[in-house]
């Protein structure tokens, strides 16, 4: 397979200059919550999660990257666990999800388990200081992700292939994406105005923000995913769709994305008129910029740092 697998994204990408500072707080939270095995702290430091964070919330604070980092951490190392044995028992991976849902509604984290810990730990800092509303949204996010963990186990053993929509229901869960763009608010210390928020134009924007990765993030890993036998992956969709080759269905996935950046660019062009239609003021319009910017900005930074970090390429 080539590997030519880097979209072109007009967006800048910029990192943040207390990468060392939270570098050094992440290391004590895997630390303090061992999701990590000892043997595996090695391969770990070569996937780069603080540069991650730093290129995906260029403009968080020293303490606020660091939570940034280790949320990056949990959600690497979470769905990690579930590509061996366990990815293939669903009854085994839902009560784990569960547990971690109940953890958000107030339940008190097994403090045996390092994996309720951590993710306690989490939600608490992530919580801390935001309005209800927001409070509400990311918990309804978190729980998207944690339920289709289950899902995507089942899917393993399943011997119906999902289809497009199917793909794209499940994915849309997994990635997480939403969870992390709130964090685009947390990070900031704002709340977007819900008029915007959820206006058609910032929606798309926000949805094609989300998906672009997972296409490429599936062309990236599809080497690692299809030998354990994933099979929501877009690469295995197309080549059933066109009956091509894996090379060929990485190129159209990667084509398909790379459309999807270039609306992005209109999308965000097109949200100043949206501003002044909803009669924002110059206060609520700055804040909705701001969110709009923290998306691209992580759109831009997570694709460079994909395309370098050794979770995906050798060391």
């Amino acid at each position: 397979m080539s590997d030519d697998s880097s979209l072109q994204i007009p967006f800048p990408h910029r990192r943040s200059s207390h990468i060392p500072h939270a570098a050094a707080l992440h290391r004590d939270w895997l630390h303090r919550h061992p999701l990590l095995p000892d043997a595996d702290r090695t391969g770990y430091a070569h996937w780069e999660i603080v540069e991650l964070a730093a290129l995906g919330y260029p403009d968080a604070g020293p303490d606020d990257l660091a939570l940034a980092a280790d949320l990056m951490g949990f959600y690497f190392l979470f769905d990690d666990q579930f590509d061996g044995p366990l990815g293939r028992r669903p009854t085994e991976v839902a009560p784990i999800c569960e547990r971690l849902i109940a953890v958000l509604h107030g339940a008190r984290a097994d403090q045996r388990s390092p994996v309720e810990t951590a993710f306690a730990d989490l939600w608490n800092r992530s919580a801390r200081g935001m309005p209800a509303r927001w409070q509400a949204r990311a918990a309804y996010n978190w729980e998207w992700y944690l339920a289709s963990h289950p899902a995507e186990a089942a899917g393993r053993i399943s011997t119906r292939p999902p289809d497009r929509a199917g793909y794209l229901a499940l994915r849309r869960g997994t990635a997480a994406m939403e969870t992390i763009f709130d964090m685009v608010e947390r990070l900031g210390q704002f709340e977007v105005p819900p008029a915007v928020l959820h206006h058609p134009v910032l929606r798309q924007l926000r949805q094609l923000a989300a998906d672009i990765p997972s296409l490429s993030n599936d062309v990236r890993s599809f080497p690692l995913e299809a030998p354990r036998g994933d099979v929501n992956n877009l690469v295995l969709i197309v080549q059933r769709e066109r009956r091509c080759s894996a090379e060929e269905a990485c190129a159209v996935v990667l084509d398909e994305a790379q459309i999807m950046v270039e609306r992005c660019g209109e999308l965000h062009a097109q949200l100043p008129e949206v501003y002044r239609e909803l009669g924002l003021s110059r206060v609520e319009a700055s804040i909705a910029q701001r969110y709009a910017d923290g998306l691209l900005t992580w759109l831009a930074g997570y694709q460079h740092w994909e395309s370098r970090t050794g979770r995906y390429h050798s060391v």
